[in-house]
């Protein structure tokens, strides 16, 4: 079923005349070349941290202190690196893509909207 089209709303031609331009090609360019990357390294940590559990298991239960050993700090440290690149991507964006969407959000819809 195709939504009757609203009053105000854009025309479909206009999304497709987005996603064809430079501006927005620019914009993809640029989510891609730091969430790939930042994706890639995170499962790699990942990936570290479930081959050493399997296959490393002495060195993952060496004790650093009281009931504290290493493979329960590379687990909090999944936690912690999750945050940290949340936060990370968060400035990032607010530097370096929204900016940008925004114009291309106030050029499709209007600046009154």
């Amino acid at each position: 079923m195709s939504e009757t089209p609203r009053a105000g709303d854009p025309e479909m031609t206009t999304y497709r005349d987005v996603q064809l331009s430079p501006d927005f090609s620019e914009l993809r360019r640029r989510f891609r070349r730091f969430v790939f990357p930042m994706t890639g390294l995170f499962l790699a940590w990942y990936f570290l941290y479930v081959l050493l559990a399997d296959y490393a298991g002495g060195f993952m239960s060496h004790r650093i202190g009281g009931n504290i050993n290493v493979a329960l700090l590379f687990g909090l440290g999944q936690f912690v690196s999750t945050f940290a690149i949340t936060m990370i991507y968060v400035r990032w964006s607010d530097k370096q893509l929204d900016p940008a969407a925004e114009k291309m959000r106030e050029l499709i819809e209007g600046e009154d909207q």
